[in-house]
């Protein structure tokens, strides 16, 4: 499964054919590169911004990659990082069914013809940390950059090779090197790349936009909390990243890491024996592993929530918001009603009894607020006390799905972010309403104006205020917005973050 040739030849290696010849040329710190040229945008895709993670490198901070001689083509996609197998549609709507291998340190370019010191976005896909890749057709960048944006997609490392401790990698860890959060280090190594050659593709590295959802937007919270990712990037976006997640440490999940080489066939692992497990039993042994960022005391000293707390998140102009049914993962992650309601007490159940009298939708209505809703609004108050915040509701449920959803699902804002709705409607084949390309075009040129100016359009949050912008039919500002069970969540949730950690 692993190109690994990068890694094992030293020496520069050479891409030409007659694709790469045909499409525009540019040159970048490790070589040339062809890509090929739409109607408002030259296009760059499978471009390495490290080695390959294979060999001795696998559970290893991500290394500079090799140069080439010659032109690379790069005018399709390379492999995606390894993940376990999704049904044939959801995987081709996330980029998944394309070929796998632990070669997968790519990132794809969208550029504006003849940009120059244009804004730059930098997507950072979702999917659980298990799953995705910058290659969904819903992260397309010609919208963006039809709108002056130069757009960037990556590849990072997932599941057990992107997020795993062990304590024979510690021991073999040099003293205060990261270990354990690989993929956040890619999603690092993927900005300095960003930040090393944007300008070949006419982007200003001074004015870079990270922006994700899900796992994704989990990541750039996680990026705010990491200090090595200071300059970096100049405006965050995150959509549907929660920011409640409880501190997880290194020596739990190097436990974790025991059970995983156990289940392996490994009691005492050597680190050797771990980088020569076949890639494939790092993706189906019937394990329970949490996957995603934990606090390694490293790269990450601490949470997200423990950040903005004690103010030590990176201060930049944040974007943060969350969709109206995020109770659909509760069907994906098979949570039951009950686990949801048990962890209310009366008074807090009271203030959801006038919504609903059904327990399945109360249940959905609760983990809509807490896993999403709530921090969003909790981290927009607590980022507003620095660089300027902005909260966001996306409830909208395009023509084509309603009556078939509860309201707008997680990450249904995705394909009106980035102008991708016709991706969606022509699997069905039918094209967006005009009431779709409304909501679909004010929440992309809200996306762009905050890449450009650091302003999406509507108010700036503040507890005073309490100003969100709602997407629907009819968007705009709401003042108050769930502010009762906002307030009764964080009395009930922040107790349980140890936010004031010695």
């Amino acid at each position: 499964m692993c190109r690994i040739a990068a890694v094992l030849i030293a020496v520069s290696l050479s891409f030409a054919s007659a694709s790469a010849a045909d499409g525009p040329v540019i040159k970048i710190d490790s070589g040339a590169l062809s890509g090929t040229s739409t109607g408002t945008a030259d296009v760059y895709k499978d471009i390495p911004y490290a080695a390959a993670p294979v060999g001795a490198l696998r559970w290893e901070p991500p290394a500079l990659p090799a140069g080439w001689t010659g032109t690379r083509d790069a005018s399709q996609y390379g492999p995606i990082c390894p993940q376990p197998p999704r049904p044939e549609a959801a995987a081709a709507a996330v980029g998944a069914n394309l070929p796998q291998s632990e070669d997968c340190l790519s990132l794809n370019v969208w550029a504006p013809k003849a940009a120059k010191n244009a804004p730059v976005m930098v997507w950072i896909h979702g999917g659980a940390h298990r799953f995705g890749s910058g290659a969904s057709p819903l992260y397309d960048g010609s919208a963006f950059a039809r709108d002056g944006v130069v757009l960037v997609t990556i590849n990072y490392r997932l599941g057990i090779l992107g997020y795993f401790a062990h304590p024979a990698l510690t021991a073999a860890a040099k003293s205060g090197e990261p270990l354990g959060n690989y993929g956040a280090m890619d999603q690092i190594a993927a900005l300095q790349w960003v930040q090393r050659n944007i300008a070949a593709f006419g982007g200003d590295p001074r004015n870079v936009t990270v922006f994700g959802e899900s796992a994704g937007g989990a990541s750039i919270l996680y990026l705010l909390a990491t200090p090595s990712a200071k300059g970096l990037f100049a405006k965050a976006i995150v959509e549907s990243g929660g920011g409640w997640s409880a501190p997880e440490t290194l020596a739990p999940k190097e436990a974790e890491g025991v059970t995983f080489a156990r289940n392996a066939g490994l009691a005492d692992a050597t680190v050797a024996q771990l980088r020569a497990l076949p890639v494939d039993k790092t993706l189906t042994l019937p394990v329970s592993l949490g996957f995603g960022p934990f606090v390694d005391g490293r790269l990450i000293p601490e949470t997200p929530a423990q950040a903005f707390a004690s103010g030590h998140a990176i201060d930049v102009p944040l974007l943060i918001g969350s969709n109206s049914f995020e109770a659909s993962l509760m069907k994906s992650f098979s949570i039951p009603a009950a686990n949801i309601l048990n962890r209310l007490t009366p008074a807090e159940r009271a203030i959801y009894g006038g919504e609903t009298t059904n327990d399945e939708a109360l249940a959905e209505a609760v983990f809509t607020d807490f896993a999403m809703g709530a921090p969003a609004h909790w981290t927009a108050a607590q980022a507003s006390t620095g660089a300027p915040s902005w909260l966001y509701h996306f409830s909208y449920v395009p023509t084509l799905m309603r009556g078939r959803v509860e309201g707008a699902r997680h990450g249904s804002e995705i394909p009106f972010v980035f102008d991708t709705l016709s991706t969606i409607t022509a699997r069905f084949n039918i094209q967006p309403t005009p009431e779709d390309s409304t909501v679909e075009t004010e929440m992309h040129a809200a996306w762009v104006a905050f890449a450009k100016t650091g302003n999406p359009g509507w108010t700036a949050y503040t507890p005073a205020n309490d100003t969100l912008m709602e997407f629907d039919s009819t968007s705009g500002p709401k003042t108050g917005f769930r502010k009762t069970q906002y307030d009764a969540l964080d009395k009930a949730m922040l107790p349980r973050l140890d936010l004031h950690r010695p």
